[in-house]
């Protein structure tokens, strides 16, 4: 069935997506959209129900509770968060925090360990000292001294997490920055919360990363479009039909700082101490969890266009890596990634 119109564009740190319509259904249902600020950006959330919500500001009240709990949780610009408390924290014994915080850092050190370090969340001290942190860019770009001092207080290997809901680190300045894996437990937890009040079909969508359930207004499976990483213009790469999965955007296009006429990336590479240097532009990862797949898109950025290629088709991952060119833009999908890829022309 032809795409009749393209209704919402929405385009976050790399990922853009297309809401489609077709044609009226017998007992149409009725479209319910959210949206608000969270996580120093902003969440757009599309629900498909057969009969109106009673009260659609007491559900938006729910969502950003608990939006906001994430923050209080795992937010470095926060103070007085946990994971903040955490890194102010100057002794080895383990450190209580909630199970949702422990179950990303969790997951935190299991994408650590299969990405053989490129996903490494201790990487604050270089996250801040780049600037990309919550502290302001600093005026001139850090010294190898000052670099290799930042590298000396990381390590995922000195972080743990307990039984019992704790973390523990084996160095006392220890800084640990959940940023590229906290936004998509917020689209997970999102998620979640609309499973357990019956949802059945939904698009969530927090700064760019999302997750979709069930069918569209249409009936139709949801259709996203992942955006060519052009900083001039809005265009689309490729159309996808996710499925009830998550999809997620890493890129270097649009987060960055110029200094002498060199662009830095926010995405760093914690072997080398330096934003990365190389020609993969933007990296797309499918996955059941948001957390998950917002985790490898980092990885696969950190990783560049070969090792990436190389990392994806080992562990079956659904991916599609966009990588500059002289000519142009050339893009690699994964074999796992061929079946979510929308028919031409329906």
């Amino acid at each position: 069935m032809p795409i009749q119109s393209l209704t919402k564009w929405l385009a976050l740190f790399g990922l853009a997506f297309f809401i489609s319509a077709c044609g009226p259904s017998h007992t149409p249902p009725e479209a319910v959209r959210l949206a608000g600020s969270t996580m120093g950006t902003f969440y757009h959330i599309t629900l498909v129900v057969d009969n109106p919500l009673q009260d659609t500001a007491a559900l938006q009240k729910q969502i950003d509770q608990r939006l906001e709990l994430v923050n209080d949780q795992m937010s470095t610009y926060r103070q007085d968060s946990e994971l903040s408390r955490f890194n102010q924290y100057q002794g080895l014994q383990p450190f209580t925090v909630s199970a949702a915080t422990s179950e990303v850092v969790k997951e935190a050190l299991r994408l650590g360990e299969q990405t053989k370090g490129a996903l490494d969340v201790t990487i604050g001290p270089l996250v801040n000292l780049w600037g990309f942190g919550p502290q302001a860019r600093p005026e001139e770009t850090p010294t190898a001294a000052e670099i290799a001092e930042a590298k000396a207080r990381m390590g995922y290997q000195q972080l743990t997490v307990t039984a019992a809901h704790s973390l523990q680190k084996s160095a006392v300045d220890l800084y640990v920055d959940l940023s590229a894996i906290a936004k998509g437990y917020g689209v997970d937890s999102v998620a979640d919360l609309l499973d357990s009040l019956g949802y059945r079909n939904y698009l969530v969508e927090v700064g760019g990363e999302l997750r979709t359930r069930g069918d569209n207004l249409q009936g139709n499976k949801w259709r996203i479009a992942v955006e060519k990483p052009d900083t001039q213009s809005r265009m689309v790469q490729r159309i996808i039909e996710p499925g009830d999965n998550a999809v997620a955007t890493s890129g270097d296009y649009r987060n960055y700082f110029e200094d002498g006429g060199i662009r830095y990336s926010h995405t760093i590479d914690p072997e080398t101490g330096h934003p990365i240097n190389h020609r993969l532009v933007s990296a797309t990862v499918i996955a059941p969890s948001c957390m998950t797949a917002d985790g490898l898109a980092t990885a696969l950025m950190v990783m560049g266009p070969e090792k990436g290629r190389l990392f994806a088709e080992q562990h079956q991952l659904p991916v599609l890596m966009i990588v500059k060119t002289d000519d142009g833009f050339v893009e690699y999908t994964s074999p796992s990634f061929e079946q979510y890829l929308a028919s031409q022309g329906s």
